[in-house]
């Protein structure tokens, strides 16, 4: 005659079927509330059964149908689709391996909000068509550079263009540009103003003559020694970057013209830098309208500093555009920069679309705390577990390109980031 196993425990005191019995009812009516999962974002509960100490969880039958796996009493993963969920959790009492018993639980997957959010393709045809979103990576003097462009939930919404954009070029003389510009939603052209704005300011500074003089004078500088033929160069050198920003504006004022625009129609935002090695450091050539920041990170990110004024008001008059005859006044050469480091960590440019939902204030980008953070959320820590590789970059450019995709209640601009390392 066979002696059930709930009668005896090898080395325990026998466990009456009484005590089995309620010890499997007690785990029943335990009142267990799953935490809410959503869709598409990474999910994992663990189930605390140290109440019950000889109750174990064998399987949970329904939960194949969330895309989530158990194992070792925690369920994780990725849930494919929105729904309530009935799981049934098969479970066994140690003294009574062979009766399998079934508890039944609730697990509400919420919809994931970027599901909420359409994502029309731009018209091809309309005039001055640019792409939803585009990448680049490459070289940048002598370190690398990655930028990522895309159109913001709120255009994709509504079948709108990107109106962000930006230009990267080699120059002479082992120079380098990059032009970063964030169309004025309210411009009926704005998509067309920003890519000419950076198209504009790259072609300007590709003349082998302007960047013959722009060198000659960085090089009386920072080696003259001599303080009245500094101030000279300094002096020439803002004039060719004026000249540069001038000739963006008029190019805009042109293009309004021909098109039959307004000028304003063509409103954008522009910053830009020009970054070459000397044997003396690292010189920076910037210049900024409008509200995206350049920054300049050191190479233990113990310092940040902000290379451009940044327009920035309560209101949305705060902005300045590149397309405005106000901008040209005696304060303009306050948007101008001429600096020299001997190294840096990442020299970084970004649309509002990245500055708002991550840095949320201006005095924050001259945060070294807000820079760490955001370090961390490129290299993973971000709900999305998206991460951007700096160290084995070959897919770095797609990579920063799904990163720009993350979520931020209330913020769905055009979002345009660019770093060099």
């Amino acid at each position: 005659m066979k002696i059930p196993s709930f009668y005896f425990g090898i080395g325990k005191k026998p466990v009456e079927k009484g005590t089995i019995h309620k010890e499997k009812e007690e785990f029943k009516d335990a009142n267990w509330v799953l935490k809410h999962a959503h869709s598409g974002k990474f999910y994992e509960f663990t189930f605390e059964i140290n109440d019950f100490p000889n109750i174990e969880i064998k399987n949970i039958k329904n939960l194949e149908e969330t895309g989530l796996t158990f194992e070792n009493n925690r369920i994780s993963g990725i849930p494919t689709a929105h729904n309530m969920y009935h799981l049934d959790i098969e479970f066994f009492h140690t003294e009574d391996k062979e009766n399998t018993d079934v508890k039944r639980v609730q697990l509400l997957v919420n919809i994931d909000p970027k599901d909420l959010w359409k994502n029309i393709p731009s018209d091809k045809d309309a005039d001055f068509y640019k792409e939803d979103e585009v990448s680049f990576q490459g070289e940048f003097s002598d370190k690398k550079m990655v930028v990522a462009s895309k159109r913001g939930r709120s255009h994709a919404h509504e079948g709108k263009f990107r109106e962000d954009d930006f230009a990267v070029n080699k120059l002479p003389l082992d120079w380098n540009i990059i032009s970063i510009s964030d169309g004025a939603g309210s411009a009926v052209m704005a998509r067309e103003g920003s890519r000419l704005a950076t198209v504009s300011a790259n072609h300007f500074f590709s003349s082998t003559e302007v960047v013959n003089e722009i060198e000659n004078n960085v090089n009386i500088i920072y080696t003259s020694g001599d303080v009245k033929k500094e101030q000279e160069a300094k002096e020439n050198v803002i004039r060719l970057l004026y000249e540069g920003v001038l000739y963006v504006h008029h190019t805009l004022e042109k293009s309004a013209s021909e098109n039959k625009f307004s000028t304003n129609d063509l409103h954008a935002t522009l910053v830009f830098t020009l970054v070459k090695k000397f044997n003396f450091g690292y010189v920076i050539l910037s210049f900024g309208v409008g509200d995206c920041p350049i920054n300049l990170i050191n190479t233990d990110l113990s310092e940040v500093r902000l290379l451009n004024t940044m327009d920035v008001g309560e209101f949305s008059g705060g902005t300045r555009f590149i397309t405005m005859k106000e901008i040209f006044n005696d304060q303009i050469v306050t948007r101008f920069g001429i600096i020299c480091v001997e190294n840096f960590s990442y020299l970084v440019l970004m649309t509002d679309g990245i500055y708002d939902p991550k840095f949320l204030t201006e005095n924050k980008l001259e945060d070294t705390g807000s820079w760490k953070t955001f370090f961390k959320d490129l290299s993973g820590d971000n709900d999305d577990l998206v991460k951007v590789d700096f160290i084995n970059d070959t897919e770095i450019a797609q990579q920063l390109l799904h990163w720009t995709d993350f979520w931020s209640r209330g913020n769905h601009d055009d979002r345009t980031l660019a770093i060099i390392y």
